[in-house]
């Protein structure tokens, strides 16, 4: 079978607005080339991960890559990306260069492409990310890991908004807690806040293609009879209350619906946002202040920061 490469010169701030599009465009995955990953300070107990090659990474910017199959909507498809990207530009979102080209690969030339980025990855204190064929034997008696298939996965779970979210619910979490997940992705906030020791987690988001990965996510790390995956909006028709909320969205959304997250947080419960740019950072601080909250904490990873408010 053939498949199209899509590749995107484009910025860190539209990485996650950009997978989002491509995902809803029928690929089967992202591959995110950041000329960041080349510098940055790694724990070196996965030495194959750090065996990067300068010349696949652009000196400026953010090359995020994707594959469609070749069939007779190839060209609309492309289409409708190019113009969903440039939409992004309506929510000030810098697209930078917003370079996109295409050329043909074969499938196995596809897998083998997929390899060549995704290994197991230790991403915070207890967590590790692992792809589903890898062998793996954890370095301590207390570390979870999360199994994941890129094929089925809305990227690797190692951006660093990713990251921090988990980093803050390892800091909130308890044994009996209750957790919403908004825009659950790939599940893997649900399925960490599970390993953490929540009793019920009730995973949303509103792309049908993000439901059934999160679901099968959610099976393959047996953690199914805790996280539930449906369909829905934000937190629209969420009755139930929870002890954390957690949202790992973009700014411009996190911001739609404070007031929601705030009347559904149980008494001095959390809600953990994640995917903000340190340029939007007072913003939607303000917001949620304004709706109740207080921070607790802002965590940063590069041009990222996750905030941890409490419900006073």
């Amino acid at each position: 079978m053939k498949w199209s490469e899509i590749s995107i010169h484009t910025t860190q701030e539209a990485v996650e607005a950009i997978s989002n599009i491509l995902h809803e465009a029928g690929a089967g995955g992202v591959v995110i080339e950041d000329p960041f990953d080349l510098t940055k300070e790694r724990d070196t107990t996965f030495g194959e991960i750090y065996e990067l090659n300068p010349d696949d990474y652009p000196d400026e910017g953010v090359i995020i890559k994707a594959y469609l199959p070749v069939n007779s909507f190839l060209g609309e498809t492309v289409e409708e990306i190019k113009q969903a990207i440039n939409n992004l530009m309506l929510y000030n979102i810098d697209i930078g260069k917003n370079k996109i080209t295409i050329s043909e690969v074969n499938e196995e030339e596809w897998a083998t492409a997929w390899k060549k980025y995704y290994n197991p990855v230790k991403i915070s204190e207890k967590f590790t990310i692992v792809p589903t064929w890898e062998d793996y034997e954890p370095v301590s008696t207390d570390e979870f890991i999360i199994e994941l298939d890129p094929g089925m996965a809305f990227g690797t779970g190692t951006h660093p908004t990713t990251v921090m979210c988990i980093q803050a619910l390892e800091k909130c979490v308890k044994p009996s807690d209750t957790v919403i997940d908004v825009g659950t992705g790939s599940g893997i906030l649900s399925i960490a806040a599970a390993m953490l020791g929540a009793v019920s987690v009730q995973a949303l988001d509103l792309d049908p293609v993000a439901v059934d990965s999160a679901k099968l996510n959610v099976k393959l790390n047996k953690v199914q009879d805790i996280v539930s995956v449906t369909q829905g909006n934000l937190l629209d028709n969420v009755k139930e209350p929870a002890d954390i909320i957690v949202a790992n969205l973009l700014a411009e959304i996190i911001m739609r619906f404070t007031d929601d997250a705030y009347h559904l947080v149980k008494e001095n419960g959390y809600f953990i946002t994640s995917g903000i740019i340190q340029a939007k950072k007072h913003e939607v601080k303000e917001k949620l202040i304004e709706s109740g909250f207080v921070i607790e904490e802002t965590l940063a990873m590069e041009d990222w920061i996750a905030l941890i408010a409490r419900k006073a």
